[in-house]
């Protein structure tokens, strides 16, 4: 692999983690997440969650919780993110330890629902493709 890409993982709301290789450089991390960037070391891993630095601002949908060791939300990344290795003094790539574990943390999508100032957050259930009854508008004389 080339010294300038990385091999991260990028998470969208409302989808499951993908691996992606993206240039190592500030327009490309910027780029994946649509704006300038912030990054947050929440892990003691050495991964970075890379995010839209302004994405609560732009109203981005909220994509994932950030839990402490007790599993209690402490935030929530809005638009896409990633979560990129820490080299020695820069992003690195994933390790594929590294990459699987952080793809089964972030695997489940999930979805925010504010009530009154607290936020729940529920797993998005997966669901089995074009397994689902179709339901059809009802007729005019149905009504």
């Amino acid at each position: 692999m080339e010294e300038n890409t990385l091999s991260v993982l990028k998470i969208a709301p409302g989808q499951h983690p993908q691996q992606v290789e993206i240039d190592n450089d500030l327009k490309a991390l910027q780029q994946a997440v649509g704006g300038s960037i912030g990054a947050s070391y929440p892990f003691e891993d050495p991964v970075a969650i890379v995010y839209n630095d302004d994405g609560k601002l732009m109203g981005l949908p909220l994509n994932r919780a950030l839990r402490d060791e007790n599993g209690e939300m402490y935030d929530a990344v809005a638009g896409d993110f990633l979560v990129v290795g820490l080299g020695e003094e820069d992003f690195a790539s994933l390790t594929p330890e590294m990459a699987q574990k952080y793809e089964q943390l972030f695997h489940q999508p999930e979805a925010f629902l504010k009530l009154g100032n607290r936020l729940l957050v529920l797993p998005v259930p997966d669901e089995p493709p074009a397994e689902k009854p179709r339901t059809k508008p009802p007729a005019e004389h149905d009504r």
